[in-house]
């Protein structure tokens, strides 16, 4: 329910006021080096407090390793890192006990697990876990060095202006969405597998599990439904793989063919917003007006790429290793 990955795997834990939240990384190869100010960029990205339009709550999430290093070294042994939640306010929740969020996983937590869910701030559902995914991220970056792996907003809110986008929620006193673009260069030719296990769908099964992300598109994405068929198909040039275009997004039968891999998510507009909206009390049976209190994202497309690179990383990371471990027949000429 918690775990990805089959050689690098990663396992998530916590809740958002839970004591701390974590991350277990079970595969890294013992000797990488990984001193502490290596994971303090990403997770400073990540944060909340740091810019416009996110959240103001603010944690150090300074990494506590548990295991998995000595002398700040990896041992082959499985990496246990917490975080922890020392900014709550976990009584803006008690008091909406009985009023399941809009757009939240309140309500079909609540009938899952039967009442007995952390339902403060999301509990298990936050993106308060994401921090743990950033962290396992900062490993798998650093286990394949040639690999370069880049995320940027592109738009929110339709808009390329990123500062208009976020003005016009500011204005209708709102959340609001955005789009999130991914370049990865220097992959070799192979990584990945016919169907299930394509690049693609690795990818974007680790992708759904951000919060807010309802779409993912790879290359030209939904815009190849409107194109020809040579139109869309990307000339090889020469025997490194490299292609005139790139409408594939650098994967082609769901394996990396040695060209940019590119590929982009919407991110949905945050579901905790202050403008009023309707939903059902369970305890009356009633639906009753509602606005949602407390410190939230005013677009988590804000603090989304560093995630994106995170989670990406750690797909490749586990393709490269699995990978390594194949026999193949030598190729006829």
């Amino acid at each position: 329910m918690n775990s990805f990955g089959r050689l690098f795997r990663v396992h998530i834990f916590g809740e958002s006021h839970g004591e701390s939240v974590g991350v277990n990384i079970d595969g890294c190869p013992a000797g990488l080096s990984l001193p502490v100010e290596d994971f303090l960029p990403d997770l400073e990205r990540r944060k909340g407090g740091m810019q416009k339009g996110t959240t103001p709550r603010k944690e150090d999430d300074l990494p506590i390793f548990k295991s998995g290093l000595f002398q700040q070294t990896s041992t082959g042994s499985p990496i246990t890192i917490l975080f922890e939640n020392n900014n709550t306010r976990s009584g803006d929740y008690e008091k909406q006990r009985a009023v399941p969020r809009p757009g939240h996983a309140d309500f079909v937590a609540h009938t899952k697990f039967g009442g007995f869910e952390d339902y403060r701030g999301g509990g298990p559902f936050s993106a308060r876990l994401t921090v743990g995914l950033v962290a396992a991220g900062v490993i798998a970056k650093k286990m394949m060095p040639e690999v370069r792996i880049a995320s940027k907003i592109l738009e929110i809110g339709g808009e390329a202006d990123l500062d208009k986008g976020l003005q016009k929620a500011i204005d209708a006193k709102d959340s609001i969405g955005g789009i999130i673009e991914c370049r990865v260069n220097g992959l070799p030719i192979g990584l990945g597998e016919p169907f299930w296990d394509s690049v693609e769908s690795l990818l974007a099964h680790a992708v759904f599990a951000i919060p807010a992300v309802k779409g993912v598109e790879f290359g030209s994405g939904f815009a190849a439904a409107r194109m020809f068929g040579s139109e869309h198909n990307d000339a090889i040039e020469d025997l490194g793989g490299r292609t005139r275009t790139n409408h594939a997004g650098g994967v082609v039968g769901g394996i990396s063919n040695g060209n940019e891999l590119v590929f982009r998510i919407a991110i949905k507009p945050t579901s905790s917003t202050p403008k009023e909206q309707r939903t059902l009390n369970w305890e009356t049976g009633q639906q009753e007006s509602f606005s949602v209190k407390g410190r939230h994202d005013l677009c988590v497309a804000l603090r989304a790429p560093v995630i994106l690179e995170a989670v990406t990383a750690i797909v490749l990371a586990d393709l490269w290793l699995l990978e390594q471990r194949t026999p193949r027949v030598i190729t006829k000429k």
